[in-house]
């Protein structure tokens, strides 16, 4: 939703200024700029990038138009369905929670909370984790070591959309320079025309480097930056988790193991200790 008001913003901004100031906007509309500039810089990408980074980027496009999913209520669900599933272990054992982890979708813990059983990579995280804790051949140290290089993993392969959008972006005015240079090309071709011909072609190389650095600066530039976003708040979920699970792992009770897991929390979704404590005796009491 944001993109679509940003992108209006910047249409009206520059579009409207150039409006205002008597400029003609029909002069603008030069498709064949946009096919020298938009080709090029798509040509470059597919050169630049294989095919996993290919499909990675478009498959992660189509998430920007969305708003993000990472809000409270989500956390506070996580947090709630952690509650449970150490409190389940504290009463009856590690064994009493083996049908959970082996299928979740069809787990009484986790059907509860549909939101997170939609995140398949954060309940396999879960799931996996869970299961190492049951097998007694792992200590914290090494089921954390193992949680940094999975998390890590994560980010680096959430990483590989942002950086392809990035360079896109920053490609994008070099291109626009070479729609431009065509077009100056184009126009000393035809020197023996009227100036006031010559000056219509001028303006139309002109516009390649207009639009080259519009598109990058304020279109597609701050795409990755959104991507970026849309991946710290993703892998945040697997911290909680882990800081979670750790505590846990290390004697915590399922009460303070959860308010390790709400301190790691940006403040902006961070819900209340007592907001906490009254969701999870909500969600507990539904069952």
């Amino acid at each position: 939703m944001l993109v679509g008001v940003g992108y209006v913003i910047v249409i009206f901004s520059i579009f409207g200024g150039f409006a205002m100031a008597g400029g003609y906007l029909a002069s603008l509309w030069q498709p064949l700029e946009f096919l020298m500039i938009f080709g090029g810089a798509f040509g470059a990408f597919v050169v630049g990038n294989d095919m996993k980074a290919v499909k990675s980027t478009m498959k992660a496009l189509p998430t920007l138009v969305k708003g993000s999913k990472y809000n409270k209520a989500l956390y506070m669900d996580l947090l709630a369905l952690l509650f449970e599933i150490l409190a389940k272990i504290r009463k009856d054992g590690m064994l009493s929670i083996e049908n959970d982890v082996e299928n979740p979708e069809a787990s009484p813990l986790f059907s509860k909370y549909p939101m997170l059983l939609s995140d398949h990579h954060l309940i396999e995280f879960i799931a996996d984790y869970l299961r190492l804790m049951g097998s007694g051949n792992m200590d914290a140290f090494q089921i954390e070591n193992l949680m940094d290089n999975e998390i890590e993993t994560h980010h680096m392969e959430g990483h590989v959309p942002v950086s392809c959008v990035a360079k896109l972006g920053d490609g994008l005015p070099a291109f626009g320079i070479v729609a431009a240079v065509m077009g100056v090309i184009h126009t000393m071709e035809n020197v023996a025309l009227p100036p006031a011909e010559l000056g219509i072609l001028i303006a139309h190389a002109l516009v390649g480097t207009f639009l080259g650095i519009l598109l990058a600066y304020g279109f597609v530039g701050p795409l990755s930056g959104l991507l970026e976003q849309k991946l710290e708040e993703s892998t945040k979920m697997l911290q909680t988790v882990k800081v979670t699970l750790l505590a846990s792992l290390n004697g915590y009770a399922p009460a303070i193991a959860i308010e390790f897991g709400r301190k790691v929390l940006y403040s902006t979704e961070r819900p209340g200790f007592l907001e906490l404590e009254a969701y999870v005796k909500q969600a507990k009491a539904a069952k």
